[in-house]
């Protein structure tokens, strides 16, 4: 099986890479935002051909239950950033890209394996649940409070996943998304917990997408 694992950043590039040593996994960084995201994911597609692809990398974080080094695995992914409006079509909802899905729904084959693993004495939760993607850096409550007014179920924020899932749902390709919680915007008024988040302990987060990606040896696609 090939698996395609694509990052937003250096640092989440250098924290995944030293993970794999493995022909069938390549670690890519797509850059910040949602057009990389997609010109990234397309790009893996075009060159690698991967059986799978999995959004890694850090994430905002939403809930109570929810602290810094946590990791939230994507049911489903939309976009806090789009609304196609009304005037055509009155079954669009706010966060979707008008003719394609509401919400783009994680593989149910990727999705039972997350909920079968954990990594033992694990210093972080696993959480699963929507994530939802703009191109906003949150680094304010008044904007968290925004994007959750539209999104209350939202378990993290990012600017990269419901962009590679929209590219893998047009490819019919396999797609699940891992993101380590760096700060609680809710929580946080100056990026201080994302900082010291990369300070500290982005490493040992990261350690799960390789458990997962090494269970999925048992696992077959339709080529």
């Amino acid at each position: 099986m090939k698996i395609g694992i694509i990052v937003a950043m250096d640092k989440e590039l250098q924290q995944l890479k030293q993970l794999f040593n493995d022909e069938n996994v390549r670690v890519e960084k797509c850059g910040i935002g949602k057009v990389n995201a997609a010109l990234g994911a397309q790009r893996m597609i075009n060159e690698f051909h991967p059986d799978v692809i999995i959004s890694s990398g850090c994430a905002g974080g939403n809930g109570d239950d929810m602290q810094v080094q946590d990791v939230v695995v994507s049911t489903e992914l939309c976009y806090h950033d789009v609304y196609c409006g009304a005037a055509i079509d009155n079954t669009t909802v706010y966060g979707q890209v008008q003719g394609l899905p509401a919400r783009f729904k994680a593989d149910e084959r990727l999705l039972s394996k997350a909920q079968q693993f954990s990594i033992p004495d694990a210093q972080f939760s696993i959480h699963q649940g929507l994530i939802v993607t703009g191109d906003w850096f949150v680094d304010s409550k008044e904007k968290a409070r925004e994007i959750i007014a539209h999104f209350p179920e939202a378990k993290a924020i990012d600017m990269e996943s419901a962009a590679i899932a929209q590219t893998c749902y047009i490819n019919h390709v396999p797609f699940i998304s891992f993101r380590v919680i760096s700060d609680i915007p809710l929580r946080d008024t100056d990026a201080s917990q994302y900082h010291d988040f990369w300070n500290r302990i982005a490493g040992t987060s990261f350690q799960i997408t390789k458990t997962f990606v090494e269970s999925l040896n048992d696992l077959k696609f339709e080529v």
